[in-house]
């Protein structure tokens, strides 16, 4: 039994299974590419889920993790340590925020901004609002918060009952989500674009309106950039595009370039309802992930590697703009802002991510019909035309297999 056939069988008996994964077994990174243990080499759309912003191998990155490493891991939130205060001090220095709370992910952020938008409403509105208002197609994680304002049914329906007091308003719709906050509810979230539900972008017009509505009801606006911030759009966060300051916003993913960390930005409006021991986290904000989430925020904010990433973004979209007038019959619509591009589709997305992978390209899908590319964020245009080139062969198998609409 050769390496991956022996990785993938102890997976099996030893690892719950959760996942399904393809039968490759990665084993290093290089820039923008990843190799398997058999030394094969593909590009890589995926980029750990739009976490890995600055690819792989990134000197100053690796540096950064080392040095801290020698210093000191762990020591808990107990006792005061710098690397996490200078964090937050960049992080609200570069945002609408007053405050950070870190946690370890992005479903950890949604409950954190959870917990402060109850709290806030339980000492300002006399404790009677607890619910939140979501929209169709977000996703917000898999614990029970995060997962009770996630509209995916085959997610939530095999854990329920979950947190109670989640409505569900049109995306797109502020008149909707007016209509669906009640007397109960504390708070909106909103993802500025959706990744996890099609890679579907907020209209600003939606957004100024929908923050109108929170203020006219007195409810907090939530954030969620834990997939479309930090430069993945082009822009430092995508509230930026809108010009609309939420509340509360969170954050994850790219932001520790691969170690785990969260991070939810709180204005002082919100920040002035939580009192000590409302919320912790044993190993939010620690030294490791918050050395490396300083060295990836100091060249993520550059207004040069933005503005490389707006181009890039805008090339990305123009090349599956041509491919979408080669394959009319396959593609529906393009979507994407900056590096967070989705292609619709009118045949099941997920068969082709193996013919892509056969191919040395990784993509992974949002939703059933759309392949969505979140490469580094150092892609370079080479780069995004073989994508391209590949994305043309595939396309082109399924249309002579006869691919159409169902």
């Amino acid at each position: 039994m050769d390496k991956i056939q022996q990785v993938i069988k102890d997976e099996e008996k030893y690892i719950l299974g959760t996942y399904v994964r393809p039968p490759i077994v990665l084993d290093h990174g290089r820039g923008c590419y990843l190799y398997d243990t058999g030394g094969k080499r593909y590009l890589d759309m995926v980029s750990g889920i739009a976490v890995n912003a600055l690819g792989y191998g990134d000197k100053n990155l690796i540096r950064a993790i080392a040095r801290q490493s020698e210093k000191l891991i762990h020591c808990s939130n107990l006792y005061y340590t710098a690397p996490h205060v200078e964090l937050a001090k960049q992080l609200v220095t570069s945002s609408f925020a007053d405050k950070v709370f870190f946690c370890n992910s992005g479903a950890e952020a949604v409950e954190g901004a959870m917990k402060i938008a109850r709290r806030w409403a339980q000492k300002n509105t006399g404790g009677e609002r607890a619910g939140f208002v979501a929209f169709t197609g977000s996703f917000h994680g898999r614990t029970f918060g995060a997962l009770a304002l996630t509209d995916r049914k085959k997610y939530r329906m095999p854990f329920e009952p979950l947190v109670p007091g989640a409505r569900f308003a049109r995306f797109g719709d502020a008149g909707d989500a007016e209509a669906k906050i009640g007397v109960d509810t504390c708070a909106v979230i909103v993802e500025p674009v959706q990744g996890e539900g099609g890679v579907n972008q907020a209209d600003t017009q939606f957004l100024h309106d929908l923050a109108d509505v929170c203020r006219r009801r007195d409810v907090l606006l939530i954030f969620d950039e834990v997939q479309c911030g930090l430069g993945r759009t082009g822009k430092l966060f995508a509230y930026e595009h809108s010009g609309v300051k939420p509340d509360l916003l969170t954050l994850a993913k790219p932001l520790a370039g691969g170690l785990p960390m969260g991070a939810v930005l709180v204005n002082e409006k919100a920040a002035s309802a939580i009192e000590k021991g409302d919320h912790a986290t044993t190993f939010g904000g620690g030294l490791v992930v918050s050395a490396a989430a300083i060295e990836v925020f100091r060249k993520l904010k550059k207004k040069s590697f933005l503005k490389a990433v707006q181009a890039r973004g805008e090339y990305l979209l123009q090349r599956l703009e041509e491919l979408a007038g080669q394959f009319p019959s396959l593609i529906v619509a393009i979507r994407g802002l900056g590096l967070l591009a989705g292609v619709e589709l009118t045949v099941d997305a997920g068969p082709l991510v193996g013919s892509f992978r056969e191919r040395g390209v990784l993509v992974c899908v949002a939703g059933p019909r759309v392949i969505r590319a979140v490469p580094p964020l150092v892609i370079s245009n080479e780069q995004i035309d073989f994508f391209i080139n590949v994305f043309t062969k595939v396309l082109g198998e399924a249309e002579q297999d006869g691919g159409q609409e169902t």
